[in-house]
This record gives structure tokens, sequence and C-alpha cells, in this order.
């Protein structure tokens, strides 16, 4: 995910992190005393969530250690807890790749994250959130919110052009070149080799043309022809289409930024710095000075998209959860994790709504009326027209990933760290390599990293 600022807490200071955490610091077991991790280590999400533990023990009794961790530390930590027989009752904020982690480690309590959800209401989760978060017709963990991975579009030069939104690869492709004139790239598109932004970028175009990591044998399967027209479009789009240069997450939201591209692929983490609601990263277009919601507001939205080979629609997009471990007190970790999912949750999404859709039903409106922002703050209802805060809030139904459904979630994490699909992207790019050719090499290098884990 492509997080602008990311706090990095390593396992040497995992221990002092602990006895600065809120609640009992005595060991074992206890009913009234549990142990939570959150990814949502920053700072001013750490305030937030220590108010809503602190409201939480006031009402239960039930007294709550906090230890933010860390997401590039997340699996030494785990590994190093699990050894020690010292895992925490509760985990928040697990991506996907993280809870089918632990799942391949036999490390989660599947039957009270079920029994949390069914005393929630199944109704009430995003179907397909809840089935990104079941493996064997167990439900691994609890579901919490979701950030989705969208093509921005500049609204007013696709009007004047007569051009329809870019929700498939005809159309996109058409707009890339119709709009790269009189130095306006026609997409800017991030293609750098050592970038899991590209890698996370090429996976939505990926997903819409029904190219997958692996089959449902588990066999790495990115020289499908599905898979090879989908590298064939990306390298084109980026070739011919983008600015010249390995453009990554951070140059692509700056040339969009600046009013010098027609289109972009990002995550919904730019939603409030589209709204110059972010002093480090404010839109620079010529009529963003006057106005810095101007950018926002001439900015369409496309959520799923479609590729020729596809089935349906199709979208990146992180589900991130609650799992209750293995060794968890069941009834205060029971207890805790469906507080944040109800009366906890207003306030958990409210850290970043941009970047946090509910995963629950009937939160819909207290969503669209979060601040957003840093610096400063305004409701995303403010800034955004209804019909793009409806398609947001209705993303994470179409979310598709590679790898997760199949229980692929380690391999997923693995090639994030060695990201061989963008060093065969780039080679698409530069001319090196067929689209057929790069894209045998890609499903090579993932085999061996495959093999790897393995071992």
């Amino acid at each position: 995910m492509p997080k602008q600022v990311t706090a990095v807490l390593s396992v040497a200071l995992l221990a002092a992190a602990s006895l600065a955490a809120c609640g009992d610091d005595g060991g074992g077991r206890s009913p009234n005393a549990i142990t939570v991790w959150t990814e949502e280590n920053l700072p001013d999400r750490m305030t937030v969530q220590n108010t809503i533990v602190s409201e939480f023990t006031k009402k239960t009794g039930v007294k709550v250690k906090l230890v933010g961790v860390a997401e590039d530390q997340f699996s030494q930590t785990l590994t190093a807890a699990a050894a020690a027989g010292d895992l925490p009752d509760v985990i928040g904020a697990l991506p996907l790749s993280a809870v089918r982690e632990m799942e391949a480690g036999d490390l989660l309590d599947t039957k009270t994250a079920g029994r949390v959800v069914d005393q929630l209401g199944r109704a009430s989760f995003s179907p397909r959130a809840l089935e990104l978060d079941t493996s064997g017709g167990r439900l691994l963990a609890v579901p919490s919110d979701g950030w989705a991975q969208l093509i921005l579009y500049r609204k007013d030069l696709f009007e004047r052009a007569g051009l329809r939104a870019p929700d498939t690869y005809e159309s996109l492709e058409a707009a890339a070149a119709r709009l790269n004139t009189g130095g306006m790239a026609g997409i800017t598109l991030a293609i750098a080799p050592k970038d899991s932004f590209t890698a996370q970028s090429f996976e939505h175009v990926a997903l819409a043309n029904g190219c997958q990591l692996v089959d449902n044998s588990g066999n790495v399967a990115l020289d499908s022809p599905q898979c090879v027209k989908a590298f064939d479009f990306y390298a084109k789009l980026a070739k011919d289409y983008s600015v010249k240069g390995k453009q990554d997450v951070d140059s692509t939201r700056a040339t969009y930024f600046s009013g010098k591209a027609a289109m972009m692929i990002w995550s919904s983490f730019i939603l409030d710095e589209l709204a110059g609601l972010r002093k480090d990263a404010l839109p620079s277009c010529r009529e963003c000075r006057a106005d810095p919601q101007w950018l926002a507001e001439n900015t369409g939205v496309v959520t799923a998209l479609k590729g020729p080979d596809g089935s349906a629609p199709a979208q990146y997009g992180e589900i991130v959860s609650w799992a209750i471990t293995r060794d968890a007190a069941k009834d205060p970790a029971a207890r805790f994790v469906s507080y944040m999912m109800n009366e906890g949750y207003e306030r958990w999404i409210g850290m970043a709504p941009e970047g946090k859709f509910p995963t629950r039903k009937g939160f819909e409106d207290k969503w669209n009326k979060l601040p957003a922002g840093v610096d400063s703050k305004k409701p995303l209802a403010e800034i955004y027209p209804a019909d793009v805060l409806d398609a947001l809030r209705k993303s994470p139904d179409t979310f598709a990933r590679w790898g997760i459904p199949q229980g692929q979630g380690k391999l997923v994490g693995a090639t994030m760290g060695e990201l061989p699909v963008p060093k065969a992207l780039t080679a698409i790019a530069d001319g090196s390599l067929s689209p057929q050719v790069a894209a045998t090499q890609a499903k090579t290098d993932v085999e061996t990293i495959k093999r790897g884990i393995r071992e």
C-alpha cells in the first residue's frame, strides 16, 4: 500500500513499546487482560486507538496492552513471538497476505473470529471482504476496512474530447492516445522495477483481464494468454503514453498534481491530498493555485476495470482485518474485536477515511461525514460528488487479489519483496524483452521464490 508516511518500529524496539503501551503489563493470560498488536502504528493513529482502548476498558473492565508493529517488521516479530509462546491475543489492521501467513503457521483462532462476525451479523459485512478472509469454509479473521486502487482521470479533458470513462482496456487506451498531446501525458503510470507500487498498479490492470498469479492448483500462471496480454497492454501504456523514465509512486502523483497527465493509477489514499488537505503533497497545477480543490473537483474516479479476456470488472484492493490468535483469551479478545467493529468503528475508520472504506454496512452516512486530511480536514462528502463516494464505498465488493483465494498469501508477500513482475514490465517497456518472454521470465522467477518458501 502506498502509505504516504511509514513509521518503522523494529523488533528491538517492540519491548520498549510494550512497556509504554496502554493497559496491564503483567505476564500470563488473564480473563481481564489482553495484548493487542496493531499495524496502524503512526503516532496520531496510536493516539486514537489508545482512546478507544481506554473507553473499552472503562466499559468492560478488560485491560488492553496496545503495541504498534510496523508492517515491514510483522513477519519477523510474529515468528519470534510464536517461537517464544508469547503471541498477542489480537492483531489489528492485518493485510490479507499476513492473515494467510498466520493461517499457514496455524496461528489463528478461526472459531472465535467466526463467532464475532455471526454476533455482529454476517449480512452486515461486505460479502467479498468475508470471501477474501475465508479459506476452506472457515473465516480466518474479521475484515475491518479496505483501501482501493483507482483510475483517476481529468473529467474536464475527457468531456472536452468526448471520451467515455476509462473503465475498459479499450476506453483507457483510446483516452491515453487521444490526450497524449501538447505537453500532456495520456497517463502517468508506475514502471520503476524496484517499486512495489508498480506491482500493485499492474495487478490492478492484470486482474481486469483475468490474469492470475497462480491457478487453482497453486501453479504459477503468469505466462497465460490473459497475463501476456496484460503485460503487453501495461507496458505499451507506459512506453507510448506515459512520462519517460522509471516512474514511481511519488513521480506519478507529482505529474498528475502538476496538471501534466490526463490519467493516473493510484490508491484511494490520494483523495485527501488531491483536495489540498496535506501540505507535504499539494496539487500544483495552474488552476490549483487559486483553488486548492480544483483538481479534486475535476477528477473522475474509476474503481473496477475490465479487460477483453476478463469475465467481469475487477479491482485491486486491500482488506485489513482483526485476527484472533490461537492462544488468545477467547472471550475478552472477542469482546474487544466486537467493540472495535461496532462502538469504536466510526473512530477507527475515521483515522483515515480515504483509505478505510467500511466493510460493515450501516456506516455509509457516517463515513461520508468523517473528516479526511492532515493539515486541513474536511469530510469527503464536501469535496467529491455523491456518485464517486458511492462507488468508493461499494468498491470492497469488487476487490480481487492474486494468490489470496488460492491460499498463496505467503507467496504474494514474498513476490512483493523481490518484485519479479515490475522487472519484467520494465524489460518490455524498454524493448529488451517481448511480452511473451517477459511473462515467462516472471513466471520462472516466481517459481523460484515459491521453492524458497517451501524450503
